[in-house]
């Protein structure tokens, strides 16, 4: 009996240890754990456990920057991008010129359609680190969206002379060159893209859709089928070989693939745009214009929906 109650006693003793040494913990000990749980829950993608544990070391320190900026990670990954610039804005408040907050800023504002502001971010981060490929990285690509395709070409060019190696840029460059029908520039951009990362999919779904241009459709076929065999889950790969199957004749393959794409993004206008097409060719005029007239109130500049909604009104 007297040795179960030492033992008693002994347990009594070391959970008043434990429970001393949790009550000793400064309220640093207690948001770093929960910062550092945070961390260990993305780590696993689980970015809602993520977020929970953030909110917990912000609640012990409400100018927390890094966890601010860690949940704001947390929910750009989940796509609720309104959510993620208010937490990037928290960050950059609690700590004066964080660069790695504007950068995930501005990539969020760009994602929610918010273009001039993700070039107002860039600015900044050129002002804070003017050596850093990255302010200009977010400018181009908020200019393409923009269409403002020169300036895009120059913020790109400023990029890839700060960092002459990223795959990236070059596949960026190469894309705005593209739209400029600006073939051989683009070809130039995809081969030194080739050279450091071959297994780059843009790199082939690009060179399909330059093929597509040019007419050679079994050329543009082969190129995105490469793509896919690298990212077999792109949704646009996919609708660019839905494209591709059309016009080499494989109507039903073709939708197949688009609605393979819209399932993946329903509200891709191209994807729409080729589901217009494949109704032309099959000479449903209802449903050619109900595709055809939607793309084109939404974006008049997409290529061949002009063409084949006039094409509509003549079946």
């Amino acid at each position: 009996m007297m040795m179960a109650k030492i033992h008693i006693k002994s347990i009594f003793l070391l959970i008043s240890l434990i429970l001393g040494l949790f009550a000793c913990d400064s309220p640093e000990d207690k948001k770093g754990r929960f910062l550092l749980k945070g961390n260990n829950k993305m780590k696993e993608n689980d970015y809602q456990s993520a977020i929970e544990y953030y909110t917990e070391a912000l609640q012990i320190d409400p100018e927390y920057s890094v966890a601010f900026y860690n949940r704001g990670i947390s929910h750009y990954r989940q796509t609720d991008y309104y959510k993620a610039i208010q937490d990037f804005t928290k960050a950059i408040q609690s700590k004066e010129n964080y660069e790695e907050a504007f950068y995930q800023r501005s990539l969020a504002y760009l994602d929610n359609g918010e273009f001039y502001k993700a070039i107002r971010d860039s600015e900044k981060l050129i002002q804070l680190q003017p050596q850093d490929f990255r302010g200009y990285f977010v400018q181009g690509l908020a200019l393409e969206k923009l269409k403002k395709y020169p300036e895009a070409l120059d913020a790109f060019g400023e990029a890839l002379s700060r960092d002459s190696e990223n795959v990236d840029l070059y596949v960026n460059r190469a894309t705005i060159h593209y739209y400029l029908d600006q073939f051989s520039l683009a070809q130039k951009d995809l081969e030194k893209a080739e050279q450091l990362n071959s297994m780059e999919a843009n790199i082939y779904n690009l060179r399909s859709l330059i093929a597509f241009k040019m007419a050679e459709y079994k050329k543009a076929l082969a190129f995105v089928e490469k793509a896919l065999q690298i990212d077999p889950g792109h949704p646009y790969f996919y609708n660019n070989r839905g494209l591709y199957h059309l016009y080499l004749g494989n109507l039903e393959k073709g939708l197949e693939d688009i609605n393979l794409s819209l399932k993946q993004n329903s509200r891709n206008l191209f994807a729409l745009r080729n589901k217009g097409i494949y109704y032309v060719l099959k000479g449903d005029k209802k449903l050619a214009l109900e595709y055809l007239e939607e793309v084109y109130q939404k974006d008049s500049s997409i290529n061949l929906t002009k063409d084949y909604l006039d094409r509509a009104q003549d079946i």
